[in-house]
């Protein structure tokens, strides 16, 4: 039998070989880590030019359509999570190349959520640093959460989880998306509104819509200015579903009090990127998904895909 290769990307903790069991493909499979993202699609189509399986890490390396061409011997693409909106499935279709992904046991996305909402309200991690770093006592007035709106964009399933955890902490909830109805937000216990009043009338807003065409750009410029100068955003869904220019002006200008951002248009956040110069956002690099559990789940269900397709069978959680 032909030995295959397998590439394993963006396994920046390297994590992945210690957390599934790929020794049980070793009769078959050669496997490769890499642990650095690609510096441009070509020096991705150099490196992945010889592998008939590629393990993705979720949006990390993208597979546009001229990418796909450019990997002839690319049979079977294997993504965490069960979307992955950087691969073009119509593209995979057409060369011919399998797709599959991998299941969440929980979300535990929801919960950094609401720590980046503590980060903002009470400021936790910078007080931490000036303990650390020697200053006598506290310098910051915390903001009470108890009380407070909360504006979720997106009442779907981690939207819902999201609106329960804050009302666990006394919170208002009001929710949007463009699909909701009120009979939704009647049904999860929250309050319905128009995008106009839930962006003018939250304390603060988070994001939970998946990307796609519709939702990119979804929060914009408008938006932003209707916000409470007392307000905040968080957003741990996809970067380009807000205007990154438009919160850069927002906070630049102090038309509202912070964001928390775990997602960016362009990831890694490049190191000279202007947020990185702002004290009123608080920065996370994409954790939401990140726990050594939901590695240990996405790592070993690309091994029982690998396996079964390899052996002939059909992938257990095959992607449209």
């Amino acid at each position: 039998m032909t030995r295959l290769r397998c590439a394993i990307l963006d396994d920046y903790f390297n994590i992945a070989l210690n957390v599934a069991d790929w020794p049980k493909l070793a009769d078959r499979v050669d496997v490769t880590v890499f642990s650095h993202p690609f510096a441009s699609e070509q020096a991705a189509a150099g490196a992945l030019a010889d592998f008939e399986i590629i393990c993705a890490m979720r949006e990390r390396t993208a597979f546009p359509r001229s990418l796909f061409e450019a990997l002839p011997k690319l049979k079977l693409l294997l993504t965490s999570g069960m979307r992955n909106a950087s691969i073009d499935m119509e593209a995979a279709k057409a060369r011919g190349v399998a797709i599959g992904g991998t299941q969440y046991s929980r979300d535990p996305t929801a919960p950094l959520t609401m720590g980046l909402i503590l980060e903002l309200t009470r400021g936790i991690g910078r007080e931490n640093a000036r303990m650390h770093a020697g200053e006598p006592w506290q310098t910051f007035a915390g903001v009470e959460v108890e009380g407070l709106t909360l504006g979720v964009v997106g009442l779907g399933k981690l939207g819902s989880k999201m609106a329960g955890i804050a009302k666990a902490f006394g919170m208002n909830v009001i929710a949007w998306s463009p699909n909701l109805t009120p009979e939704k937000c009647k049904a999860a216990g929250v309050g319905y509104a128009s995008k106009e009043d839930l962006f003018a009338k939250a304390d603060i807003i988070t994001i939970h819509v998946v990307l796609s065409e519709r939702s990119r750009g979804l929060v914009g410029a408008a938006d932003l200015a209707r916000m409470k100068p007392t307000a905040f955003l968080v957003n741990t869904a996809r970067g380009p579903i807000v205007d990154e220019a438009a919160l850069l002006e927002a906070l630049q200008q102090k038309k509202i009090a912070g964001a928390g951002i775990d997602v960016f248009s362009v990831e890694p956040l490049p190191v000279d990127h202007p947020f990185r110069k702002l004290d009123n956002l608080v920065l996370t690099p994409h954790l939401g998904y990140a726990t050594e559990d939901g590695l240990r789940i996405h790592y070993g269900q690309m091994v029982e895909a690998i396996d079964a397709w390899t052996k002939g069978s059909d992938l257990p959680r095959k992607l449209a």
